[in-house]
């Protein structure tokens, strides 16, 4: 995983391929996430975290190991799937209290967790919607994971809520529904989409260099990281708007153990004293729960069996 600079001090994190074409969140790609941010040189100005993929920003997490274990299944048990969750949750967060801005370009699909590691910065860059007439096909954007009778694990039901309408994020996130690009464009996901995906990494450097070089009031209220997202539910500039589309449109989520699981995580974020860490850990309970349900065993291996086909 190279960290390149580039001018003006910013790092570029690149995510290569682990599957094939694709970038997939095992748990060997979140250990070189780790240890490539640990070794940042000092003096960084941004960091801007893209894809070595040429059709996807990140798959989303190693669904392998979040089968429930049993017959021709590779997953984790209980324990070792908390575990992964809780790694990738804690090695997410490096980005988060990282000195200076930071920027996903997302020049593909950006899917579960691919679209959670994303949102762990400060900035989301987009490649434009070329179009299906330009002969490029949309990519998708969202968080499909009750899609699979699962929930997310890596903060994702309090990250997209402040970043589009929440009503909608939390409608989507209880119901698996993804976007494709030009709709996330139009709900205002992200923070500049580059003119065209050539210049999707210029565009990602400049936004950060943009922001002033250090995470002070430019980002975080007080001027100092806390250890979470810059954008997320808890945050006084967005808490009471979520709180607010929260109670509107509780009751109209599907009567479903994911959306449940969606709601539950939603109103810790919103309403502990723990805040952001105790989302985290009702997200990860939760989908350690859910994937050994019925439904969550059937979605699963539907899906595995679908890509095999």
């Amino acid at each position: 995983m190279p960290a390149g600079s580039i001018p003006d001090a910013v790092a570029t994190v690149t995510l290569e391929p682990n599957q094939g074409p694709m970038v997939v969140l095992d748990l060997t790609l979140i250990q070189r996430i780790e240890a490539t941010l640990h070794s940042l040189p000092k003096g960084l100005r941004g960091l801007v975290l893209a894809s070595g993929s040429p059709r996807v920003f990140v798959a989303g997490a190693d669904l392998k190991s979040i089968q429930a274990p049993g017959p021709g299944s590779a997953g984790l048990d209980d324990h070792g799937l908390d575990a992964y969750l809780a790694y990738g949750q804690r090695v997410f967060g490096m980005l988060s209290q990282l000195p200076f801005p930071t920027a996903a370009a997302i020049n593909g699909a950006a899917l579960g967790g691919g679209l959670e590691l994303a949102m762990h910065c400060d900035g989301l860059i987009g490649a434009p919607d070329s179009g299906v007439a330009a002969g490029n096909k949309p990519f998708p954007i969202g968080l499909p994971e009750a899609g699979l009778s699962i929930c997310p694990g890596w903060g994702g039901t309090n990250l997209l809520p402040a970043r589009i309408d929440p009503a909608d994020a939390i409608a989507r996130t209880a119901s698996g529904q993804t976007m494709m690009v030009g709709d996330a464009i139009k709900a205002g996901l992200f923070d500049q989409v580059a003119p065209d995906a050539a210049s999707l990494l210029e565009t990602a450097r400049r936004w950060v260099v943009a922001q002033g070089g250090t995470s002070g009031s430019v980002l975080v209220p007080g001027g100092r990281r806390d250890g979470a997202p810059s954008r997320w539910i808890g945050r006084t500039s967005f808490k009471t708007r979520v709180q607010a589309a929260f109670a509107t449109i509780r009751d109209t989520l599907p009567k479903t153990e994911s959306a449940r699981a969606v709601a539950a995580a939603v109103h810790a974020g919103l309403e502990s004293p723990q805040g952001w860490q105790a989302a985290l850990d009702v997200e990860r309970r939760e989908l350690v729960r859910l994937r050994s349900t019925p439904e969550g065993r059937a979605a699963i291996q539907g899906f595995f069996d679908k890509s095999r086909k």
